[in-house]
């Protein structure tokens, strides 16, 4: 788990991230196997339509389907997981996952980090996802309603 912290904090110190650290979905899916909370930041609908991660916690970033920002983001992120707790956010592509870490760090939790390549990765260039990186593109347990 340290080294994959490790990396994590060496590519956040690259990209100058205000939080931990930025992880790949495969070093994501073994920090959760071994005890750190991955939220998903996705609506509800997306969750319900695209797929979701077995044992993620899911926490609006944005609310469906007016798209305003969760007034209670982080009420409900403290009810998930403790602030000395490493967390990981996940979203469709890690946009609003970034901005998910960057709220828990400001709000105070300590070990904070973003999934880069989110849930379907970047588009490809036909304008589509799935195909590009992601958590569903690596291979990683996921279902889907």
């Amino acid at each position: 788990m340290d080294d994959i912290k490790t990396k994590a904090r060496e590519r956040g110190q690259k990209l100058k991230l205000a939080y931990a650290g930025a992880l790949l979905p495969a070093e994501a899916h073994a920090l959760m196997l071994a005890g750190a909370k991955l939220v998903d930041v996705r609506t509800d609908a997306e969750l319900h339509f695209v797929g979701s991660v077995p044992g993620a916690e899911a926490i609006e970033w944005n609310t469906y389907p007016e798209g305003q920002r969760n007034p209670a983001f982080l009420e409900q992120l403290a009810e998930a997981a403790r602030k000395d707790e490493p967390v990981m956010f996940l979203c469709r592509s890690g946009v609003r996952s970034h901005h998910a870490a960057i709220a828990a760090t400001e709000a105070g939790w300590t070990d904070a980090y973003n999934i880069l390549e989110g849930f379907e990765g970047d588009k490809d260039a036909t304008g589509h996802r799935n195909v590009a990186g992601g958590w569903r593109k690596t291979g990683l347990p996921w279902a889907q309603s």
